[in-house]
């Protein structure tokens, strides 16, 4: 099964590169930072870095905003807000939020492939407020307590 979408997107610059899925069958899109200099990130620190590019996702559809495995695995570079939510209903650029968990500088350049965007499907759902809960085994047991 594989669902094609046409999702609108515009470039708020025109040295912006479009996203773009690397191989046949990857699920994410790579972003790249659109800046005019090099942005430093301190270990510890976090820059919000845009990516110049604004999205008209489909009703019923949410765009992810995900670490790139290589930057995590490598230079330990993530997104903060994992995984980043742009909803159907806005339009403004996107922009990441990376955060730098290694001991090192890390720089950012304009081109460089920042993050990741997967198009997933949304379920919104009617909440119904009720005093009993129905019971389970697991129960209220949380934190670790399926084991390892």
């Amino acid at each position: 099964f594989w669902l094609m979408i046409k999702i609108l997107i515009k470039k708020l610059s025109k040295k912006v590169s479009l996203p773009k899925y690397e191989t046949s069958e990857s699920s994410g899109m790579d972003i790249s930072a659109n800046i005019d200099s090099k942005i430093n990130i301190k270990p510890g620190d976090t820059a919000i870095i845009p990516s110049g590019i604004a999205l008209s996702i489909p009703k019923g559809f949410e765009a992810q905003i995900r670490p790139r495995s290589g930057l995590a695995a490598k230079q330990k570079i993530s997104v903060l807000n994992t995984p980043g939510t742009i909803d159907a209903d806005y339009r403004g650029e996107i922009k990441v939020i990376l955060i730098n968990h290694s001991r090192e500088l890390f720089t950012v350049e304009n081109g460089q492939r920042i993050a990741q965007m997967v198009i997933c499907p949304i379920v919104q759902v009617q909440l119904e407020e009720v005093d009993v809960l129905s019971e389970t085994k697991r129960g209220k047991d949380g934190f670790g307590s399926t084991g390892k």
